[in-house]
């Protein structure tokens, strides 16, 4: 009973020892995969295995982290499979609806967005930088046209168009002068005109006339035959050839003949006016985006957004190797590791592989159990 006791207690001991020098010796191995975190001297003497294994070829695990994050992690192909999924599509779209539109409903005026970006009175350098724009394009078109007559410049269509409208505007003249010598007015007009004629005859021609027309009115004599007078074709015939005359004259004269006339400064300043009144940059620049974004809102959420996340989806698909490239993640990875400290990059190895290591414990502690369990019988039976 004694020796079964006895044989008992020395595989028992055998099992434990193993089981403890197991165990140890794989939490020794798994500790020194990163400790001593630096290289240990005793005198001039480094010891042995220091610093640990990861520390010692952290450069090396750098580069092969980039490696292996570009060549099995983030591929291009990897990358394109999701710009073109569907889902993935849809998913950008709501986000982007919802960030535009939000930004579209916005209070702030584009002034006070540019602000925010450090762009200042760009409204007035606008203003300005558009006037500058409106009197170099004046002075171009004078310089090209100032010394040249209006027939050279006014195309030739226009010219014509103007030919055949003048007998429309000798008509026009014409009965704008029988209404108006038609009416109480033009009645009173004549008449006064003809009282202003004989006041200034004055003397023996004066007294003359008034004896001859005695009580006559003279109004009543003169206004049908001024009317007849321009009712009559040949009238018509003589306003048409003098307004034709008229109008030859000015297309013979030069682009600075007109210049002149129409005074360059006045013109810019009204041609400043209209063009600024046209474009309302005030209104642009000071009115909130949710006024400015109403009439298009809707338009741009639901129908320019989804296709414009299409579009992009595409295109940055089709240059995912090239962007790859330009951004140089593998560099990016290995940079990022090498700055790692010893410690974090053991926190974030263990955090991932915590339970796998006991159990590499533990297995080793088995292992040096059972190897003990032989141990013990072959002492035994030896």
């Amino acid at each position: 009973m004694f020796i079964h006791m006895q044989i008992l207690l020395t595989i028992l001991l055998m099992i434990t020892i193993g089981a403890i020098i197991g165990g140890f010796t794989n939490f020794l191995a798994i500790k020194m995969l990163f400790r001593p975190y630096r290289t240990l001297y005793i005198g001039k003497w480094r010891v042995p295995f220091t610093p640990g294994l990861i520390p010692k070829r952290r450069d090396e695990l750098a580069e092969q982290m980039g490696k292996m994050v570009v060549n099995h992690l983030l591929t291009p192909e990897s990358i394109q499979r999701k710009f073109l999924n569907e889902s993935f599509q849809k998913e950008m779209t709501n986000v982007v609806q919802n960030e535009l539109g939000n930004f579209l409903q916005s209070e702030k005026t584009p002034a006070q967005l540019l602000d925010t970006l450090g762009i200042e009175n760009l409204q007035n350098k606008s203003e300005q930088r558009l006037n500058d724009i409106i009197e170099k394009k004046y002075e171009g078109l004078m310089e090209n046209y100032r010394h040249k007559p209006l027939k050279n410049i006014i195309p030739e269509p226009m010219i014509e168009k103007v030919n055949g409208k003048i007998p429309e505007v000798s008509k026009f003249i014409l009965q704008k002068g029988i209404d108006y010598f038609s009416s109480f007015e033009g009645y009173t007009r004549i008449q006064k005109m003809a009282d202003d004629f004989l006041k200034e005859r004055s003397g023996v021609l004066g007294s003359m006339m008034q004896m001859f027309m005695g009580n006559i009115n003279i109004a009543e004599k003169i206004q049908p035959e001024i009317i007849k007078f321009l009712k009559n074709e040949g009238t018509a015939d003589i306003i048409t050839s003098l307004l034709s005359k008229e109008w030859e004259k000015i297309l013979e004269w030069e682009g600075a003949k007109i210049e002149e006339f129409i005074n360059q400064e006045a013109f810019l300043t009204f041609l400043k006016e209209k063009i600024h009144d046209i474009l309302k940059l005030d209104q642009l620049f000071q009115a909130p985006l949710s006024k400015l974004s109403e009439p298009f809102r809707k338009n741009i959420i639901e129908s320019i957004v989804p296709k414009s996340i299409e579009l992009f989806g595409e295109w940055l698909s089709s240059r995912v190797n090239m962007l790859m490239e330009r951004l140089r993640l593998q560099e990016i990875v290995q940079e990022q590791v090498e700055t790692f400290s010893v410690e974090r990059l053991e926190e974030m190895v263990l955090s991932i592989t915590k339970s796998e290591l006991k159990m590499i414990t533990y297995l080793g502690a088995l292992l040096g159990g059972l190897i003990g369990l032989f141990q013990g019988i072959i002492a035994v039976i030896l």
